[in-house]
């Protein structure tokens, strides 16, 4: 069964830190790019990171530029996104999103460009609450 598992969500006062986790099952990751993204109520779905599959090049949205820090680990098929500095409005549910590479790169990915295959594989979502 081919699986995405975001985990690591929950409550953290402004200014904490929490380190997110994409796990996949049933594929391989190293031939896809992987992005997180998020959504809070009311808005709109916003790319917030997104890493090459192999060369380590990544992006970030200007929202969390030196905040936020994207990293994967291809022999445990996982990728992680560490956040500090959290703000009051990071809250959101955490999506994390894989495309192969033959599909696009890693920065169309964040950019919202078309998944024209539809291979794109995504998570159910984690809920990250920023609250005093």
């Amino acid at each position: 069964q081919v699986q995405l598992v975001e985990s690591g969500g929950g409550l953290v006062q402004p200014g904490g830190s929490l380190r997110l986790s994409c796990a996949a099952s049933g594929f391989t990751l190293d031939n896809y790019h992987i992005g997180w993204f998020r959504q809070a109520p009311g808005k709109e779905r916003e790319g917030v990171s997104c890493i090459g599959n192999s060369d380590g090049n990544s992006y970030y949205g200007d929202s969390v530029k030196g905040r936020f820090t994207i990293s994967r680990d291809n022999a445990k098929n996982t990728v992680y996104l560490q956040m500090s500095s959290l703000k009051p409005e990071d809250p959101a549910v955490y999506y994390c999103a894989a495309r192969p590479t033959y599909s696009g790169s890693y920065y169309g990915l964040c950019a919202g460009q078309t998944d024209v295959y539809g291979m794109d594989y995504w998570g159910k979502g984690t809920l990250v609450t920023v609250s005093s």
